[in-house]
This record gives structure tokens, C-alpha cells and sequence, in this order.
């Protein structure tokens, strides 16, 4: 039992780093100052479930549907390519005014976050076969009870995951706010979000 625990931890955590769309979205809210914590917790209950969902045994449905997976994988690239764009401009023109958190909190902007902390996981095909499928797979050879300290172990890996993340991010923010911290901040989000997108696309086309 301690042993499966263990394993789903080192396992789960290795995969949920990664994730790299979601873990960027996650550090430039933190750098923003704008609810990352809520972002970190849309996060770890997101996987959460998925995990949960895999370990009980239903991730062979996406695994098996090539039909399913290409319209994950072709909405996620697309949204990632959108993402990846506004970042881009953010290299040409920086901004990094627009990071005050006071003018940032307003019911819109909740909503915004919100919805694109489950784009950035749902809308991602590398999150089910990680989490649901790849993880399900393990979790298969175990018995009930080691399936559920498995279970829990990988759970816990991405709860600390993403709350370190946001904390980093937080800590790390100051460089980020300046005008020159801010390109180097878009300019990564922006080679992340293109470079998972274009992932994606090469999937598909594999398939």
C-alpha cells in the first residue's frame, strides 16, 4: 500500500509537470497577482477528478476513440495558437501596467480566469492521456485497496504541485513586472503555448 502510494505520487507528479500549457497559465496568473490561487485550486480539482476517473477504470474510452481525440486535440491548438498570439503581441508591446491586481478584480474577469483554467485543462488531449489514461493503466494492476493509495498519492503529488507553483510565481513576480520582465514573460507563455499547440496538431495528423 505504501509502496502504490509512492508510485502514484512520483508518477502522477512527473506527468503533471508536464503539462506545460496549464503549468504556464498558472505561472503568469501568479506573476500577475491575479487570483492564482484560485487558478492553482481550478488546477489540482481538475486533475483530481481526471485522475480519479482514470484510476477507476474508465480511460480506455478516450484512449480507443481517435474521433474524440482529434477534436480535443484540434479545439486545444486552436485555443493555444489564440493564447500564444496575445503573448506574442505582449513581446511587441509590453504592458506591464495592466498587472495591478485592483484594476484587475471585477466579476468579468473571474469568469475569464475561470473559464480559462478548464481551457487550458480540458481543452488539452495531453491531459486525459496522462492523467486518465497512462495513470488508469498503472492503477490497473493494483487491488482495491493499493489502487486507492495510488489514487491518493498521485492527488497529492498535484495538489503540491500547483500551490508551489503559484507561490514561485508570486515570489518571482517583481522581475516580471517590469517592462523587460514582462517580454520575457509573454515570450515564454508565447513559445509554450505554440509549441503544445503544434504537439497537438502533430498527433492528430498521426493518427
Amino acid at each position: 500500500m505504501e509502496y502504490a502510494s509512492l508510485q502514484g505520487f512520483a508518477i502522477g507528479g512527473s506527468l503533471i509537470i508536464a503539462i506545460g500549457g496549464q503549468n504556464a497559465y498558472v505561472i503568469q496568473q501568479g506573476v500577475k497577482g491575479e487570483r492564482v490561487f484560485l487558478v492553482a485550486t481550478l488546477c489540482f480539482l481538475a486533475d483530481a477528478l481526471l485522475i480519479s476517473i482514470g484510476t477507476a477504470g474508465v480511460g480506455t474510452l478516450i484512449a480507443q476513440s481517435p474521433l474524440l481525440r482529434q477534436v480535443a486535440a484540434w479545439g486545444g491548438a486552436l485555443f493555444l495558437i489564440v493564447y500564444g498570439a496575445k503573448s506574442a503581441y505582449g513581446v511587441i508591446r509590453p504592458n506591464p501596467t495592466a498587472n495591478d491586481e485592483a484594476s484587475i478584480d471585477t466579476k468579468a474577469s473571474l469568469k475569464r480566469v475561470i473559464f480559462t483554467t478548464l481551457a487550458f485543462t480540458f481543452l488539452n488531449p495531453h491531459v486525459y492521456l496522462d492523467t486518465v489514461v497512462l495513470l488508469g493503466g498503472i492503477a490497473a494492476q493494483y487491488d482495491n485497496q493499493d489502487r486507492l493509495a495510488f489514487t491518493v498519492g498521485a492527488i497529492v503529488a498535484s495538489l503540491l504541485w500547483f500551490y508551489a507553483l503559484a507561490l514561485t510565481a508570486k515570489k518571482i513576480a517583481p522581475f516580471f513586472r517590469t517592462t523587460f520582465g514582462a517580454r520575457v514573460l509573454d515570450l515564454v507563455i508565447c513559445v509554450v503555448m505554440w509549441t503544445v499547440a503544434g504537439s497537438l496538431v502533430m498527433g492528430v495528423l498521426a493518427l
